[in-house]
């Protein structure tokens, strides 16, 4: 099991939980901008951190 690539994956689904959680807020017209913005960059830099590292890890058949 390679460690990259599970974190990477763990990554990438609390990426796509920011970025819910950040839209949701948004179309519900929430109070609080400031931590929908902040859990909306968070959300894509962990999003296509995850992406990146899923992608670029090479499995090593043994």
């Amino acid at each position: 099991m390679n460690v990259k690539r599970t974190f990477g994956t763990i990554l990438t689904i609390l990426g796509i939980i920011g970025l819910i959680y950040a839209a949701v807020g948004f179309v519900q017209n929430s109070e609080g901008a400031k931590s929908l913005i902040v859990f909306a960059v968070l959300g894509i830099i962990f999003f296509f951190t995850g992406i990146g590292l899923v992608k670029n890890t090479t499995d090593v058949a043994k």
